[in-house]
């Protein structure tokens, strides 16, 4: 079992729950779902995380989502977000996680946590609760949780608990703090969220990848492995032909529906169903995508046929 740690590097995606159109979990549409990501070049997998719609499962449905996950990944690692309001849940889910054979848990702070000192008490708990075999990663995301987190603070959870080994970066405005948590020892993995908008620059300040979801997975992996292999430029190139359909994607509220429907129309899972309450996308939504797309494919083919001219 590869469990992370403070040199992993690469693209962990993170990846969507198929749901069937009535709702219930979609066991067969999970299989598919891996075999697409690791056909397009993923490293790795983070599953039940926002984009995932972990705060829609019962508990029951969680452990079963995991179980497929996986039992299908065969190699691949995958971390598994363990987040909760309570610690007890969350310690259960991570170690029916770990012994299901999981490279980690990543876990954000809870939106209750109102100063520094309260999330450091607070991550001082998680992790004797979890125990410290247990590979954390810290998923730095105040958009959604409201806590704000310096790197000063984010440099001494690792420094007092070793086993915080990764930082999911998702502050926006957020590249100094990647600067400064980089620069800093004990090093710790650095991967990036935001939907990729910012990947570019985020591996330009020594980020070692990217913990998101895009339909198109090829183009986090093209990038991310253009630039570790010292092709900065080249990956910007390819980033750049993909930003359009990055951006649309990432449109608050109906970003999900628009990922699912890709992923859908790619054959990676059987429907593009967000669970309720989600949206679903108008006649119009499907008809702007459609255009989107065929000119985001067709960009990113010649861009192909330059690069190995």
């Amino acid at each position: 079992m590869t469990l992370i740690d403070r040199t992993t590097r690469g693209v962990y995606v993170i990846a969507a729950t198929p749901f069937a159109e009535d709702g219930s979990l979609d066991l067969a549409s999970i299989d598919s779902l891996v075999d697409y990501y690791a056909a397009r070049g993923a490293d790795g997998m983070t599953i039940l995380g926002v984009m995932g719609e972990a705060p829609k499962l019962t508990p029951e449905e969680s452990r079963a989502a995991v179980s497929r996950f996986l039992s299908r990944a065969g190699g691949m690692p995958v971390i598994v977000g363990v987040s909760s309001p309570s610690t007890d849940a969350l310690a259960g889910l991570g170690a029916f996680a770990m012994d299901a054979g999981a490279a980690g848990v990543m876990v954000a702070p809870i939106p209750s946590l109102s100063t520094e000192d309260t999330v450091a008490t607070y991550y001082a708990a998680v992790c004797a609760a979890l125990g410290p075999d247990v590979p954390v990663c810290f998923q730095d995301y105040p958009q959604l949780t409201g806590v704000k987190v310096s790197a000063a603070t984010i440099l001494k959870l690792t420094r007092d608990h070793p086993q915080i080994v990764m930082l999911k970066h998702e502050d926006c405005p957020g590249l100094a703090k990647l600067s400064a948590v980089r620069a800093a020892e004990p090093r710790m993995s650095i991967l990036c969220g935001n939907g990729g908008l910012y990947l570019p620059q985020e591996l330009q300040r020594g980020a070692d990848g990217a913990m998101t979801g895009f339909a198109y997975p090829e183009m986090l992996s093209g990038v991310v492995h253009r630039h570790l292999k010292g092709d900065a430029d080249g990956a910007e190139d390819l980033f750049d032909a993909w930003l359009p359909l990055i951006r649309h994607e990432q449109q608050p509220g109906i970003g999900l529906a628009i990922r699912k429907e890709v992923l859908r129309r790619r054959g990676a899972i059987a429907s593009s169903r967000v669970r309720a309450p989600g949206p679903r996308l108008s006649p119009a939504d499907l008809a702007e995508l459609d255009r989107l797309i065929a000119r985001t494919e067709a960009r990113v083919r010649g861009l192909g046929e330059r690069l190995a001219a």
